[in-house]
């Protein structure tokens, strides 16, 4: 019995750090993927872009749509000077996609056009195990 009491508390104290370090790893490569997908964007690769997002992405925006909207929102922008990671928020459920896995980032950007940009980019653990863009917005 108190070998049982044990392994229970032993589950219980170690299931939540468990959970945290899965979180942890989640967002850590969400990050990773985000980072090579925003170079992308960045190196006006936006066909490459539409193809390396998500299924859920790719379902709702055509790689036309999506190129024509970055060559006229980020060219004008010219290129990325700096880019700050200012927040990552894990999320199981946001409005207008399927419930999955999400990290949303925010960035504060600067492009040689305009100093003061904040980039959204949201990734999804994608179907294939993969974390891939899920959308993209520059304010």
């Amino acid at each position: 019995m108190k070998l049982l009491v044990t392994l229970v508390l032993c589950a219980a104290l170690c299931l939540p750090a468990a959970m945290a370090r899965a979180a942890d790893n989640e967002e850590a490569q969400a990050i990773e993927a985000a980072t090579k997908w925003l170079a992308l964007c960045d190196a006006g690769r936006y066909a490459e872009s539409w193809r390396e997002a998500s299924s859920f992405f790719r379902g709702a925006i055509t790689e036309k749509a999506l190129t024509d909207a970055l060559t006229g929102i980020r060219k004008p922008l010219g290129a990325v000077k700096d880019r700050t990671r200012q927040s990552s928020v894990l999320a199981r459920s946001l409005p207008g996609a399927p419930d999955g896995s999400y990290v949303v980032l925010t960035y504060d950007t600067a492009f040689a056009n305009k100093a003061n940009a904040v980039e959204t980019a949201t990734f999804m653990l994608d179907k294939d195990g993969s974390w891939r863009a899920a959308g993209y917005f520059i304010k």
